[in-house]
């Protein structure tokens, strides 16, 4: 099982709940389970509000979800100045805000930080996907390894 979805958004937050929804309503009916699509939401919404927020050269940005197998993969990307992931600091538990990469650290089972030579920044987040009982997705899911035999 492969799909794609993919989305050029104005930097406008907005566009957050937009994507969510699209992604939330894809996984629900492969019958992901809940707990893992929640994940998946906050990881996304955190990913967009950073690009909302501090990516000021960039009009837009795009969010590219892969459903790969038994994998979700999340690529956000900016066309901002690029930000440097290696001076982030971990804000208390108490703070408002300024936890936005230690809520993706902690959700995602992988997730990685790259800066574009041109210009802007990507966040790749990766999260294993768990399905409902007779879901749709692991019967697709099924199907699929059994062509790979």
């Amino acid at each position: 099982m492969e799909a794609t979805i993919a989305l050029r958004l104005p930097r406008d937050a907005a566009s957050v709940p937009v994507i969510r929804q699209m992604l939330d309503s894809s996984l629900d009916a492969l019958g992901v389970q809940r707990q893992i699509r929640e994940d998946i939401q906050l990881m996304l919404s955190e990913a967009c509000s950073n690009v909302i927020k501090h990516a000021a050269a960039s009009d837009d940005y795009m969010v590219r979800t892969e459903l790969c197998h038994d994998r979700c993969i999340i690529k956000v990307v900016d066309a901002g100045q690029g930000f440097d992931f290696t001076g982030t600091h971990q804000a208390p538990p108490s703070a408002e805000s300024g936890r936005g990469l230690q809520i993706m650290e902690a959700l995602a089972d992988k997730i990685r930080f790259d800066r574009r030579e041109e210009k802007g920044s990507i966040v790749c987040l990766e999260k294993e996907l768990r399905f409902e009982a007779d879901a749709p997705g692991e019967s697709l899911l099924l199907n699929d390894e059994l062509e790979f035999r």
